[in-house]
């Protein structure tokens, strides 16, 4: 099953898309962009239910300012898990939406098996994002930075053009912080995917500047698996993890050595095999 359905949710009308079958992992994020990074050999193991958040999804009335928090894109997960009947899950949060999986993960501990947080930074306060860029200036080779000012450049043409997808084109005209592959062009991976500003704005604006990942892995008492790229100048560097060691004894940290911000489109050979490994682990409670 690869078509897409929906969930509606608070007046959003929030897609979702199943590939595979077998232990379900919901990711959260776009149902449009995610399924095209993740393997065909994952989906042949496991089934990804791959769901939309309110920043990718589409109102179906005016928004209000409280339809920004972080509460109501939990609430939603909570409400898609119900419709699809998600009873055990593993759930996996990619990049902002690290923040998202394990909130819900927090909220909603009964429904949660384990808990994959792939390339984020502990948080996105202006101070680590300071600090990531500062990281990227003094390590970068210096044709990783002169890529990163050719394409940099056109970004403001790109939101003076298309504002509504200033999200969008942030995240094409940062390849060279994104990709271990510097040159790489991932415009098509963003093909068809919605993007609702306000709500993307005060997620990653202000929302994930105000909690910290390893604060909350302290409640945490799920398997977790942390996933970071060596070369993902966007939340770099990797050291910020640094204080989840060997303590952490339900904690995994992985680092992929030759991977961006997106270890699972990049080093797929190394990445499937080390997370299905980590997933067919003993688990809390059966699958049903």
């Amino acid at each position: 099953m690869s078509n897409y359905q929906t969930v509606l949710s608070d007046g959003f009308e929030l897609k979702y898309s199943i590939r595979g079958s077998g232990k379900p992992i919901l990711v959260i994020g776009s149902s449009v962009y995610y399924p095209r990074l993740f393997s065909y050999d994952l989906y042949s193991k496991f089934q990804f239910i791959f769901l939309d958040h309110r920043g990718f999804g589409k109102p179906t009335r005016a928004l209000k300012a409280e339809d920004y928090t972080l509460d109501k894109v939990i609430n939603d997960i909570e409400t898609a898990r119900q419709c699809l009947h998600l009873d055990h899950f593993i759930i996996l949060g990619h990049s902002g939406h690290a923040f998202m999986a394990l909130e819900y993960a927090k909220q909603y501990p009964d429904h949660v098996h384990k808990v994959v947080l792939l390339n984020s930074a502990p948080t996105n306060s202006e101070e680590r994002q300071r600090k990531s860029f500062s990281f990227f200036n003094e390590t970068a080779c210096s044709e990783r930075k002169a890529r990163f000012e050719k394409d940099i450049v056109l970004l403001e043409e790109d939101i003076k053009r298309d504002p509504d997808r200033r999200f969008v084109h942030m995240c094409i005209r940062m390849g060279a912080q994104s990709f271990y592959d510097y040159t790489i062009d991932a415009a098509y991976m963003w093909n068809d995917v919605y993007t609702n500003m306000p709500i993307i704005d005060y997620l990653w604006g202000e929302a994930f500047g105000q909690l910290n990942l390893i604060q909350s892995l302290a409640d945490i008492h799920k398997p977790v698996f942390i996933g970071l790229g060596r070369y993902d100048y966007l939340v770099a560097p990797v050291s910020l993890w640094d204080s989840i060691d060997y303590s952490y004894k339900n904690v995994k940290k992985v680092i992929f050595e030759h991977s961006g911000h997106n270890p699972m489109f990049e080093e797929p050979h190394h990445f499937d095999p080390t997370l299905s490994e980590w997933l067919n682990e003993d688990l809390f409670y059966p699958f049903n």
